[in-house]
């Protein structure tokens, strides 16, 4: 049995035309409210340049389809029948943190065996997935110059991974 195996399926609940989610101190207004029991988040370190932050958060969340297959919607199609690809079914939340705090993150998803992406400093100096890879093997979890942290899982258990984060400007 697999972390995500025991991951709840999602709950969409439509009483409420609005919502207020104070415990990250952002609004959604939509039509329809809908709550997952689920949460992607995404912490990025505060002092990266605006294209590194794009950048990393792309790269991060690229890895969760692909081990979690059940947080990728339907296809897309317009009025016209012209097909899209899938998207995640669900809001991926964007934080910034320090590094400490993103290293803490990073031990409390190890923790609770969350699913999870890392993005170290050294991927800068990449250009192809295999000496990416390389790079991130060849530290030490305790030593990862982490710069982004991607994490999947219970709601309440992401909550906990991203406590001392602050949501993304």
């Amino acid at each position: 049995m697999t972390a995500t195996d025991a991951l709840p399926p999602a709950r969409f609940d439509t009483r409420s035309a609005t919502r207020s989610d104070t415990e990250f101190d952002t609004k959604f207004d939509t039509k329809f409210d809908t709550k997952f029991d689920t949460k992607i988040a995404v912490l990025l370190r505060a002092d990266l340049a605006p294209w590194q932050r794009l950048n990393v958060t792309a790269f991060l969340v690229s890895g969760l389809g692909t081990e979690i297959p059940e947080v990728i919607g339907e296809p897309y199609e317009d009025a016209d029948g012209v097909c899209c690809l899938p998207m995640f079914r669900q809001p991926v939340l964007v934080f910034e943190a320090t590094g400490e705090t993103l290293r803490t993150a990073h031990a409390r998803a190890l923790s609770r065996a969350l699913p999870r992406a890392v993005f170290t400093a050294d991927l800068f100096t990449t250009g192809n997935d295999r000496d990416n890879r390389a790079a991130v093997r060849a530290v030490g979890t305790a030593e990862l110059d982490l710069v982004g942290l991607a994490v999947y899982g219970p709601r309440n258990g992401v909550d906990k991974v991203v406590k001392g984060a602050r949501m993304h400007p």
